[in-house]
């Protein structure tokens, strides 16, 4: 992965963090490793626990943000939350998945454009 990209998906995390605490969310976790992967975002939404996949892109040449949460992927994120929950201590009431997909959409301005969208319960 360059730097570029890497820096780009940093930012892309950095705002879904902040769209999502001004939504009331309490971020608990950023960018949890564990043997498997690594989960971007751990929060709670009220009593539930979200585990949330955030997807950033300047482009559309390889798809949406969204359109790039596969099938592969969301089985990878259960078997990360799996191991994530089975290492914790104590009752989670209920959990759930969220994706957040940030899209850079004029990058040839001094100000960066982009949108967000927020998918609760995305699977």
């Amino acid at each position: 992965m360059t730097d570029q990209r890497r820096a780009l998906g940093q930012k892309g995390e950095q705002m879904a963090e902040q769209f999502l605490e001004q939504k009331g969310y309490e971020i608990i976790s950023r960018n949890v490793r564990t043997r498997r992967g690594e989960i971007d975002l751990i929060a709670m939404d009220g009593s539930a626990l979200v585990f949330v996949e955030v997807r950033t892109r300047a482009s559309h040449a390889f798809g949406t943000a969204l359109e790039s949460v596969t099938w592969r992927k969301r089985q990878k994120l259960r078997e990360l939350a799996m191991e994530y929950l089975q290492s914790r201590e104590g009752f989670v009431p209920s959990f759930r998945f969220d994706v957040i997909a940030v899209e850079y959409t004029d990058r040839g301005t001094d100000e960066e454009t982009f949108r967000i969208q927020h998918v609760e319960h995305a699977f």
